[in-house]
């Protein structure tokens, strides 16, 4: 999955800086980038001498559209309180080892981090291809035991007690998400000049989620921000998570976040009205039809069965899913706005710019939808 550097780091000043910072990690490297890491850039650290692998992730260059994103320095200290805390088989919450922290832009130009390299599988695909039926439930269920186990770790047990506000939850996020829309609308095409523009519905939508009466009841727990299945690492053979990515929108916050992002699946999946193309989407994810896909009240069920938390009281789900969708427009667009000033990491990043529209006009008519039902039953 790693390739040729689309971002060129200066690699003689890193080595500098590991040689003293991290002895263990042996110089000279050679350096490639991962094709993922929409938001921060990452690479793949092979130390010549030893052959040991890591990863560095890193902000990107130039000036940042949005203050708030790219927080690899956040990355870095949940994952390192993460990793510290308790024993294997105790609750442990998978992460890769944590190396160093580097907040001088002189090294490589942004600040940086270096963690151990997981050797697993990552499936973009979220049907998870290529394994049996048996193996596919196996490896649903265990996202969903890891996320639970996210859940259920009081934040001032491993030292995150001030990682986040303790309520108020979604009406902050809709507020940031708000703030960072706005500036990424205006943002114009180095080349055509064109504005990257609203999202479709953007009014209405903010207007339904600001509605206290419609909201979630308010919860607190230690959050990932964007926990997926192609943000896990499965163990190469047993159908396990070894391993939890990509934390920069980790918080403390109202747990239905993580658990809405997590089943987005079963809400894009064919014939949604996003494309066959979408990173969202799979032809091969069909509930009641692919062999070994668990339902997404199974899922649900489980969830609720290792938490003190069961979002399916109260309809919470689909204000949750709804509200899933219109944060993932808002990060596509974000998408297209470090695309429109040639910012962006992936390779992939013009076909997920372009999902911003059709996301948030799905997420209105899972809002629409959702208000029918509710007067039907009146």
């Amino acid at each position: 999955m790693a390739g040729p550097m689309r971002q060129v780091i200066d690699q003689a000043k890193l080595e500098r800086y590991l040689s003293e910072a991290v002895p263990e990690i042996k110089v000279p490297l050679e350096i490639k980038q991962f094709g993922f890491g929409q938001s921060n850039p990452t690479y793949q650290l092979t130390s010549i001498p030893t052959g040991a692998r890591y990863v560095l992730r890193k902000k990107p260059p130039g000036k940042l559209v949005s203050k708030s994103a790219h927080q690899v320095e956040r990355e870095y200290r949940v994952m390192k309180a993460l990793g510290e805390a308790g024993a294997e088989g105790d609750g442990k919450v998978p992460v890769p080892r944590m190396y160093c922290l580097c907040e001088d832009d002189a090294v490589i130009g942004t600040p940086f981090y270096v963690m151990g390299f997981l050797d697993g599988r990552i499936f973009e695909d979220f049907s998870i291809p290529g394994v049996t039926p048996a193996e596919r439930t196996a490896m649903w269920e265990d996202a969903i035991r890891t996320l639970a186990a996210l859940h259920s770790i009081p934040p001032g047990s491993i030292g995150l007690d001030n990682f986040g506000r303790t309520s108020g939850f979604y009406p902050r996020q809709l507020k940031t998400w708000t703030t960072i829309c706005r500036a990424q609308s205006p943002v114009r095409d180095v080349d055509t000049g064109r504005p990257v523009g609203d999202l479709p519905r953007m009014g209405d939508l903010v207007g339904y989620f600001a509605d206290a009466e419609k909201q979630p009841v308010d919860r607190s727990t230690l959050v990932h921000g964007d926990y997926k299945i192609d943000n896990l690492v499965f163990h190469k053979t047993e159908p396990r998570v070894i391993g939890i990515l990509d934390w920069e929108m980790s918080t403390i916050g109202h747990p239905l976040s993580d658990l809405s992002n997590l089943l987005t699946a079963f809400t894009t999946t064919p014939g949604s009205g996003l494309s066959p193309t979408s990173h969202l989407s799979s032809s091969a994810f069909l509930p009641g039809q692919t062999p070994g896909l668990p339902t997404k009240d199974h899922l649900l069920a489980l969830y609720a069965s290792l938490t003190s938390y069961d979002p399916r009281m109260g309809g919470e789900v689909a204000w949750g899913a709804a509200f899933n969708l219109f944060r993932l427009a808002a990060v596509c667009q974000g998408i297209a706005a470090r695309h429109a000033v040639r910012q962006a990491s992936s390779e992939k990043a013009a076909v997920h710019a372009a999902e911003r529209g059709p996301l948030a006009e799905l997420a209105w008519a899972m809002v629409v939808e959702k208000e029918r039902s509710n007067k039907a039953k009146l």
